[in-house]
């Protein structure tokens, strides 16, 4: 997902694809009442743009007394957590004020749901690209700019491993406790629960997915050693500057505390390998200049501090994890719930994650 702040030049949030005027499910009045109460400029709100792409939440960039905002706020019909969970961001994006991990500022935030009909926050826009959106001419032509985009990936991710969760007030942001031991169970019980579609061809097409939790829960690592976790870090949530500089991390709904080598494991399975791209590698042109994945490994290791060892396990459980969601898209695409060529596509995709994590079983 890629829900950020209204990026220009790339994302799926192009200013040229906005949709002019208010989303009905945000009062424009409402609104501009509560900034004049919280001192956020005052006169009309200039200039609203829904910004398109998203699925999970609405975006909407405008302009008020000369400054800028992007508001997000859950869907028109909000799923039973999304007050909840857009609290929590609120929360997070509040917490890394003033660390070094670039992502969008948080200037203000509302959780009376009465006020829009839901919880809100205003950000910061942050105007960039997003490369699985598209390339800018420079960053086509210049491998040095691309191989520079990656490190900056794998720096930011870096440096979120280095917060301080405790300090930063997060410390019950997430259940530590048991956090790894949890993992197998939580998602074979997701797997499991697909049973309720009907019109599902069932997992047999996945492989013997019990023998990789069974694997993943034999070779449990020793500890956990804690942080905060993004929960979705690839490319695909990040916004890029000109020069290839890292603007901002964003989509923070499912950001967590955990181990965050669970981070580094799902952005390694996004990085193709030798150039070569399978059904869940990040989609993005060209590749030649981008740091290989054993580059990414070494510049994290020194960069965060941590001991990666147990990383095999880590990708184990990514590619686990990963493609049991996939096929929770592909099971109710059968049941008539998603569209069809999407619950193929990540179906091929849970299918490919599944013989991924047999292959680093087998070779670790």
């Amino acid at each position: 997902m890629r829900e950020g702040t209204g990026v220009r030049n790339g994302g799926e949030h192009l200013e040229g694809a906005a949709i002019t005027d208010f989303p009905a499910s945000i009062d424009s009045v409402a609104l501009t009442a509560w900034m004049d109460a919280h001192g956020l400029g005052s006169g009309a709100i200039e200039a609203p743009r829904q910004l398109a792409g998203g699925t999970q939440n609405i975006l909407l960039r405008f302009r008020r007394a000369g400054r800028d905002y992007v508001l997000r706020r859950p869907p028109a019909n909000p799923r039973p957590t999304s007050n909840r969970v857009m609290g929590r961001e609120i929360r997070l994006l509040g917490a890394l004020q003033g660390s070094a991990v670039p992502h969008p500022g948080l200037i203000a935030a509302c959780e009376n749901e009465s006020v829009l009909g839901a919880v809100f926050y205003l950000m910061e826009p942050v105007d960039g690209f997003n490369p699985t959106a598209e390339m800018p001419a420079r960053a086509q032509d210049d491998p040095a700019m691309r191989h520079r985009m990656g490190i900056e990936l794998i720096d930011g991710l870096a440096l979120l491993a280095t917060v301080d969760h405790e300090a930063a007030g997060l410390g019950d942001f997430g259940r530590l406790d048991g956090f790894l031991e949890r993992q197998v169970g939580r998602w074979a019980d997701e797997l499991a629960g697909y049973a309720r579609f009907e019109g599902w061809s069932g997992p047999a097409a996945l492989g013997d997915v019990a023998a990789v939790g069974a694997w993943l829960e034999a070779h449990l690592p020793a500890r956990c050693q804690p942080g905060i976790i993004h929960g979705d870090y690839h490319i695909g949530n990040l916004i890029y500057g000109p020069d290839g500089g890292l603007l901002a991390i964003v989509d923070w709904e499912m950001a967590t505390l955990g181990d965050p080598l669970v981070d580094l494991g799902r952005l390694l399975l996004s990085w193709p390998e030798d150039g070569v791209r399978t059904p869940y590698t990040m989609r993005v042109e060209p590749l030649d200049g981008f740091p290989t994945r054993a580059e990414l490994i070494a510049r994290y290791a020194e960069r965060s501090g941590r001991d990666l060892a147990e990383l095999p396990w880590f990708m184990v459980l990514s590619a686990y994890k990963l493609g049991l969601i996939f096929e929770g898209s592909h099971a109710r695409a059968q049941a008539g719930l998603a569209d069809p060529a999407t619950g193929e596509r990540l179906h091929r995709a849970a299918v490919a994650l599944l013989d991924e994590a047999r292959r680093i079983i087998a070779t670790s």
